[in-house]
């Protein structure tokens, strides 16, 4: 299990719940233990992926009648993760250390969310998601072979919009990010900068004008976005899975106010097409985990946010993915 009671204790995303379906068990891997979820009826239950008999992984065993069979010696565990049958001697109660690792499991926002320690919050609030005035888009988990910190670092860097996003969000003639604003909370960061506007059909710059955007980290892993003005935006919640120290998934919930005759496919292949550079810049970078210690690398002004970040995230006491 990873020693980092900060992470440990946190909520996660594991899966949508779409991908969860009854009567199937689902392997999936988080803060590097490998886990199951499977369902008992509208209740998602979250276990270590190993029978305590033998070792054999319970994602090779199958759901019968609310229970658990592992599939190398036919034990058979209860919602509680307690075996109740060993078929090899069927009138002998089991063991009582016959009994799975189980977790914290709950599903919102059309999400599964897991905790492998003890959780000291409620999940993230998103307040938007039961606007009806808004136009959902999910864009499915972008994979990184690199830190879950690195990761979601890059998201919220503003200089290299310009660059690695040139003629879709931004344009590499005019890079200059503005109106800085940088407020420090205990439990998290909250920031501002804008970025010159584009025109989206051609890509060119609009030098009269910019976007604002209005970051919030308010868990290690967890941020929101709100880009454009009060009236007119879209807000991205962003969490990214820490699968294993160098190894991630970033998931985005896009919430939309205006150009409703925009298609979610529009906006999906848009978000994809960024996703790809990102990935691409991030997998790149050496070493793949954050350096927290701020002389590990050189910074510039526009980097007052990523620097916070790794402040923060060293004095929360965070270890994963990190050097």
């Amino acid at each position: 299990m990873v020693k980092d009671p900060i992470l440990l204790d946190d909520w996660h995303v594991i899966a949508r719940s779409q991908d969860l379906q009854p009567g199937k068990i689902l392997s999936k891997r988080l803060l590097g233990e490998d886990i199951i979820l499977w369902r008992n009826g509208e209740q998602v239950l979250a276990w270590k992926d190993l029978c305590p008999h033998r070792g054999v992984p319970l994602s090779l065993g199958w759901i019968e009648k609310d229970t658990v069979v592992c599939s190398y010696h036919g034990l058979v565990f209860n919602t509680e993760g307690k075996c109740v049958l060993v078929p090899a001697t069927p009138n002998q109660p089991p063991s009582a250390r016959a009994c799975i690792q189980t977790y914290q499991a709950q599903e919102r926002y059309d999400l599964i969310w897991v905790c492998l320690g003890t959780p000291k919050n409620d999940l993230v609030p998103f307040p938007e998601w039961d606007d009806s005035s808004y136009k959902k888009i999910f864009c499915c988990g972008y994979y990184y072979n690199s830190s879950p910190l690195r990761a979601l670092e890059n998201f919220m860097d503003p200089a290299h919009t310009a660059f690695v996003h040139n003629q879709l969000l931004a344009n590499s003639s005019h890079p200059e990010v503005t109106n800085y604003h940088l407020e420090l909370h205990p439990d998290g960061v909250d920031f501002k900068f804008a970025i010159s506007a584009i025109d989206f059909q051609s890509g060119e710059p609009n030098s009269m004008a910019s976007i604002p955007y209005h970051f919030r980290i308010s868990r290690p892993l967890i941020l929101s976005l709100q880009l454009g003005t009060d009236e007119k935006h879209f807000k991205v919640f962003c969490a990214v899975t820490p699968i294993d120290e160098e190894e991630c998934i970033e998931w985005h919930w896009m919430l939309v106010n205006y150009d409703h005759n925009v298609s979610k496919e529009a906006f999906q292949a848009l978000q994809d097409k960024i996703a790809s550079q990102d990935i691409a810049i991030v997998e790149a970078q050496k070493p793949r985990r954050l350096p927290l210690d701020l002389s590990a690398e050189v910074h510039l002004p526009s980097d007052r946010y990523s620097m916070a970040y790794r402040k923060w995230l060293k004095q929360q006491g965070v270890t994963f993915g990190t050097i």
